[in-house]
């Protein structure tokens, strides 16, 4: 049943609780790889950033594609298909003894990716209310993001439980995997509204009933740097902590128990302001967050200065989600049969700033030490706040700001 009237539909209560069960999973996987990575298999600073960037190589690479077959398949088996195959990257990880191994099921995660990516983002716009479409990713995103923070902060204790037997740490991990599957295969909706598009037709994202293109390029190089300041530390935290800050592994987690509760009270209130204040403002709250973070993690490599710094970042991603949802689902709604292809190409610029960012990263540190590293990272993020204000402009005449918009191409 479906009810069209109340803010929650059972479905979006569905997609929250995956969001929030799957990275519980993977958040266990992203403190631990890295640290298996470098420790067990050997793998330099640089070579650990190209691990975390290809997966993200490999997402880019097919997502454009996989939006295609979401919005012919459905985006309920679209959707539930890359469930199942990303529960399957947790339990090869379990048995991987090779760099080789490691880099194959990373590549092979990304293809998962692609498909749950645009599959995902298309089934929260449609089935979130108009007047609250960045209400319903802030839900979305704050499930996840405290999710990720306590799944990494369970991998610490894990891992000092079992004397960093990793292969336990990665089965725990297959195991929570298995949660959100169950849960979307018997309990998701299909949208009732669901057209699939005939094999004839070609991808033109976003044409309008007006026959004119919205320009998705400047929204997704917008995408490109936020994401690549954001996520250039992301996955490298965990030795950034514990090599750099000289922190125990069980420090490192307790760092991402706080969090969820950062996460858990700004989310929410930063979709409401996206909805209802300025979704520009939302959006550079990101790089403000970027900028003070990474200060934070240089000039106070403590316990309290990693924690107040990953503290502000988590902020800095519970404004962004909601916003950029928010914005994509403007897009895809301009061409409901294509939705899932046009939240992929908007969200491609994104994907090749988490790509490039870890790999980034990891070179800059490798090469040039932290401090090249955090200032870069800055760089970016000052970069992109000027290049919002750059591209954004009031909806409308004389109506309020409502979000980054650009002209349509003609």
């Amino acid at each position: 049943m479906r009810f069209k009237n109340d803010f929650v539909s059972p479905s979006l209560l569905v997609i929250w609780a995956e969001g929030f069960l799957s990275r519980l999973s993977f958040g266990i996987i992203s403190f631990a790889l890295p640290l298996f990575a470098y420790k067990r298999l050997g793998l330099s600073l640089t070579q650990t950033g190209f691990l975390f960037s290809l997966n993200l190589i490999a997402e880019q690479l097919f997502k454009p594609m996989m939006g295609w077959v979401a919005d012919r398949a459905g985006l309920k088996r679209a959707f539930t298909l890359a469930i199942a195959l990303r529960s399957v990257v947790a339990l090869l990880l379990a048995f991987a003894v090779a760099p080789w191994q490691v880099y194959a099921i990373r590549f092979f995660h990304g293809f998962t990716e692609s498909l749950r990516d645009p599959s995902v983002n298309a089934l929260i716009a449609e089935n979130a209310k108009k007047k609250s479409v960045a209400s319903a990713f802030a839900w979305y995103s704050t499930a996840k993001m405290s999710a990720g923070s306590l799944g990494k902060a369970l991998a610490g204790l894990l891992l000092a439980m079992t004397v960093e037997n990793f292969s336990t740490v990665f089965l725990v991990a297959f195991a929570l995997s298995l949660a959100p599957l169950i849960a979307v295969a018997r309990y998701l909706n299909e949208p009732e509204d669901h057209a699939v598009a005939r094999e004839d037709e070609s991808f033109d994202p976003g044409e309008g009933s007006d026959g004119k293109q919205p320009a998705l390029f400047p929204v997704a190089v917008l995408g490109f740097l936020i994401a690549s300041a954001a996520l250039m530390l992301s996955n490298l935290f965990p030795l950034l902590a514990t090599e750099y800050a000289k922190l125990s592994p069980a420090q490192a987690g307790l760092i991402y128990i706080i969090a969820p509760l950062i996460t858990i009270l700004s989310g929410p209130m930063f979709g409401w302001l996206s909805d209802n204040v300025s979704r520009k403002l939302v959006l550079m709250v990101r790089g403000v967050a970027n900028t003070f973070s990474s200060v934070m993690f240089f000039f106070f490599p403590t316990f309290v200065g990693m924690a107040a710094g990953n503290a502000v970042d988590a902020m800095g991603k519970a404004a962004f989600r909601p916003a950029w949802g928010a914005l994509m689902a403007q897009f895809a709604r301009l061409d409901r049969r294509r939705r899932a292809r046009t939240m992929s190409y908007l969200s491609l610029g994104e994907g090749l700033g988490e790509t490039l960012g870890p790999l980034l990263g990891g070179f800059l540190w490798s090469a040039w030490g932290v401090g090249a590293m955090l200032g870069v990272r800055v760089g970016l993020a000052v970069i992109g706040e000027i290049y919002a204000l750059i591209i954004a402009r009031p909806v409308g005449g004389g109506e309020r700001e409502q979000d980054v918009s650009v002209a349509p191409s003609s």
